[in-house]
């Protein structure tokens, strides 16, 4: 039986054949989905897809765009705001 900790489906399994024949399962994390627009849902560019330990050591430039809205909104959104506040004030 396996360890409490890997009876989840959080994590892949995949069977490895072994040289006897017999089969072991191995645990493997599963990838995290591209972060994602939070107003139109379409996959952000130009941000980092990993697990958090792997990119926390990377530079600030690559995880996520320096301009305004960047990491939450796609350019096409950003723009259809920043052109909305330019128009009301």
């Amino acid at each position: 039986m396996p360890r409490p900790r890997l009876r989840t489906n959080f994590l892949k399994k995949i069977r490895k054949k072994l040289p006897g024949g017999g089969y072991v399962i191995h645990y493997k994390k599963r990838n995290p989905s591209l972060p994602s627009c939070a107003e139109c849902g379409k996959s952000l560019q130009g941000v980092a897809k990993g697990r958090f330990n792997k990119i926390k050591n990377a530079a600030k430039s690559i995880k996520k765009p320096t301009r305004k809205y960047g990491g939450n909104l796609c350019a096409n959104c950003t723009k259809k705001n920043i052109s909305q506040n330019v128009f009301k004030s």
